[in-house]
């Protein structure tokens, strides 16, 4: 949620930024639902951040967004694309929205589309989770997320040593 609640971890100031004792929804100014794409080899990421829920077409338009954005510029030899995803959620191997929505951007971008999914509590092994999103949350540790404008300065400022670097895109208004 986004609004004046504490965020987990430390953050070193001179003085303690006042938050709010319990994050209760009505408090919040709104939520806030990443949804990212990493690219194992570029180490490269790329997050949507939406304003409503985890959905199903979240979950493909941004997988179409780091395509047609980022993916087919750097991968032009590019004749299929392999998506590694966790077993639940709004990618779940079971919904069949996921997979419709998955047909409908292969059709458009001309690509067959192979996803491998993590078995059930196994998701701690997908790279996203450690290389990505991990560092992301290390990066905004301590630091109360009270607008989007700060959780997306955030995740863009994202960087790592092994050269980590993040886009991020704000999607409002539905999903």
């Amino acid at each position: 949620m986004i609004g004046d609640f504490k965020n987990a971890g430390k953050a070193w100031r001179k003085v303690a930024e006042p938050v709010l004792v319990h994050d209760w929804p009505q408090d919040a100014i709104g939520q806030a639902v990443p949804y990212g794409v990493y690219e194992v080899g570029a180490n490269r990421g790329f997050v949507c951040v939406g304003d409503c829920f985890d959905t199903p077409r979240f979950a493909v338009d941004t997988i179409g967004d780091w395509w047609f954005f980022e993916g087919r510029k750097r991968y032009r030899d590019a004749h299929r694309l392999l998506i590694l995803a966790d077993a639940g959620g709004s990618n779940s191997y079971r919904s069949r929205v996921w997979k419709a929505q998955l047909q409908e951007l292969s059709d458009i971008a001309v690509l067959p589309i192979t996803v491998c999914h993590y078995p059930p509590g196994c998701s701690k092994w997908n790279p996203i989770e450690h290389r990505l999103f991990s560092h992301i949350s290390m990066n905004w540790a301590g630091v109360p997320l009270r607008t989007f404008d700060t959780m997306m300065k955030y995740i863009e400022g994202t960087e790592t040593r092994t050269g980590l670097r993040v886009k991020a895109f704000l999607k409002r208004g539905g999903n």
